[in-house]
């Protein structure tokens, strides 16, 4: 079963109509959805599913087998029928913070190059990296840095390549605990800033705001050791 993803192309959708294509106590696979399933450090999107006489909340979006997407029903859901027309909605204020919060990581990592990412979470209430950095700069500078990139109002934007070209290009992975899905031959790639001279290029396949200034103000909460060489940067959006 294949689910279309429709947040690929327009992560702004908040609702969709879909055709259940299977549904059960472990979730409901849709022909098409606009709920982003749990990865990279993602969280599933949560929100709703209804249909003539009933409706399904979902506590949580997952990859299914195959090209599928779960839509896993929160405790005591009714199900819709195999066959059935739904309508998708999102959580729309959970999703808009996620992508704020996933735009502003990438800020960060722009913000500490060379160092690799050894793992990293991204939360509505607040969001890490874990770098392979022996000497971290301070929080407030990187609060500093990371507020003046935020009103720059950077646009983002995506573009696709090929495997090859992923390949002649490792440097563009800042991940080390996560690689890109391969096996379709292509990689999506996130930009943020002119094509000429990103502020950030790297692939990712979740979901983010359209410019830099619609995260909002942000904060580095604390950065932490976690090993000799393993610094977590954790931060909040400030004011929220």
């Amino acid at each position: 079963m294949t689910t279309a993803l429709l947040f690929r192309d327009d992560a702004y959708l908040r609702e969709a109509t879909a055709r259940v294509l299977a549904a059960g106590p472990e979730g409901v696979v849709l022909d098409r959805t606009v709920f982003y399933p749990r990865a990279g450090g993602q969280p599933g999107d949560t929100g709703v599913l209804r249909w003539a006489g009933g409706e399904m909340a979902v506590a949580d979006t997952l990859k299914g087998p195959g090209d599928g997407v779960l839509h896993v029903p929160a405790a005591g859901a009714a199900l819709p029928e195999v066959g059935a027309e739904v309508t998708a909605l999102l959580d729309w204020e959970r999703r808009h913070r996620l992508m704020r919060m996933h735009t502003s990581l990438h800020l960060l990592c722009s913000l500490i190059p060379g160092a690799g990412v050894t793992g990293g979470q991204i939360g509505a209430e607040k969001s890490r990296l874990d770098f392979d950095l022996p000497e971290p700069p301070t929080k407030e500078s990187l609060t500093e840095r990371l507020n003046e990139l935020v009103a720059a109002d950077h646009p983002v934007t995506e573009g696709w390549i090929t495997e090859a070209e992923l390949d002649a290009n490792p440097s563009l992975v800042r991940t080390l605990s996560v690689q890109p899905p391969r096996g379709s031959g292509r990689i999506r790639l996130v930009r943020i800033g002119d094509a000429a001279s990103p502020v950030d290029l790297q692939p990712c396949g979740g979901t983010h705001v359209r410019s830099t200034r619609e995260i909002g103000r942000v904060e580095v909460a604390k950065i932490e050791n976690k090993g000799k060489a393993n610094r977590r940067v954790t931060l909040v959006l400030a004011g929220e």
